[in-house]
């Protein structure tokens, strides 16, 4: 291997970017699987369109393929952007990553909290009813055990 070659290696396995993919896509992927296979389960094969409807409007519930996709697609987006959100905090604040079973749940009711009362409410829905008190501490479960610690371990995981 001549010095062209090792430096090309070298400065593929230093980008910041493509060291930052892998916990952020792990982390993100399985956090959207398990939130997207219970919310199939709670809501029906029509839960994408609902998401979709949060960009849409309500008119998304009638939608075909093309919006049941971009609501799937706009799911597992969200869940990585919040995946990209631990990462990039974890590199500041270290703790995140070592004790990431307590910041994992503790970032799971962060992401309620923020869907909940910033996203929803600014989405086209406008939701912004009082939540029985029963589907938030569904909610709130299962945003700590099925969101937020698989990013944190994914981040604790794949992180340098």
């Amino acid at each position: 291997m001549n010095s062209t070659q090792s430096q090309a290696g070298k400065s593929s396995s230093t980008n910041p970017l493509l060291i930052a993919a892998r916990p952020i896509l792990v982390g993100g992927l399985i956090a959207g699987f398990f939130d997207a296979s219970l919310a199939f389960y709670d809501f029906g094969w029509n839960m994408p369109r609902g998401i979709a409807g949060g960009l849409l409007g309500p008119a998304a519930r009638n939608g075909g393929t093309a919006t049941w996709i971009l609501g799937l697609f706009l799911h597992f987006f969200i869940a990585c952007s919040a995946a990209a959100i631990y990462y990039a905090a974890s590199r500041k604040l270290t703790y995140l990553r070592d004790s990431p079973i307590v910041c994992g749940m503790f970032f799971g009711i962060a992401i309620f909290l923020v869907m909940n009362l910033v996203v929803l409410p600014l989405s086209a829905y406008h939701t912004s009813a009082p939540m029985p008190l029963a589907s938030m501490r569904k909610g709130i479960l299962i945003h700590m055990v099925f969101i937020g610690l698989p990013i944190a371990l994914s981040v604790r995981r794949y992180s340098k």
